[in-house]
């Protein structure tokens, strides 16, 4: 992925922090410093990163399988620190980045790129690399506009979705997988005293 100024923001979270311990935040060079400090902050996406990561181990706890990582034991992913990384971009990529991946001619708001690692390689790394997202700000923006919701609301949201998605989580894939994926969201947001987006 092409990633012109991946040097410009990047954050690392302290070595203590034990549920996610690095964000990597990059961006195309359309994107100026003023939406990412606006929009992308390190404290904003820590919080709505680690309510998910917090939420999902304790449903690890009882039972649920996250179906990417299906392979690793239970006691070790939720001992290993997690790794992301978050790139944001223009509308001209995001609709060149979602034909690619999707077959989609036109800008999404938010893609998902897993890291789908053999659980054996992913049981020797120190961090556990969950896989990267590509957020277009123009549409998340516009989006925003159309839900009657405030921009930082839908990104919260779209990370949310967008890690259930690294973790496996589908909800193309029927009515169910829909409902489940929908009911996490709504929960992880409500932690965060956030408004149910599906309302």
């Amino acid at each position: 992925m092409n990633q012109d100024n991946n040097d410009r923001i990047n954050h690392h979270f302290e070595e203590n922090d034990a549920s996610l311990a690095a964000l990597d935040i990059s961006a195309s060079d359309s994107i100026d410093d003023e939406i990412l400090d606006t929009f992308y902050n390190r404290n904003h996406l820590q919080s709505v990163m680690m309510a998910t990561l917090d939420y999902i181990d304790e449903h690890i706890k009882n039972g649920l399988t996250l179906p990417y990582f299906e392979d690793i034991d239970a006691e070790q992913w939720q001992e290993k620190s997690k790794g992301l990384d978050i790139y944001i971009t223009d509308e001209n990529e995001a609709r060149e980045l979602n034909l690619e991946a999707r077959e989609k001619d036109y800008p999404t708001n938010i893609l998902s790129y897993p890291s789908d690692l053999p659980a054996a390689i992913i049981g020797l790394m120190p961090t556990l690399p969950l896989g990267e997202l590509v957020i277009c700000h123009a549409v998340v923006v516009r989006e925003a506009a159309e839900q009657n919701k405030t921009v930082t609301q839908h990104i919260s949201h779209l990370l949310i979705h967008g890690v259930l998605h690294l973790l496996g989580f589908d909800h193309e894939l029927g009515q169910a997988e829909q409902d489940e994926m929908e009911s996490f969201e709504i929960e992880i947001l409500a932690g965060l005293e956030l408004p149910n987006p599906y309302v």
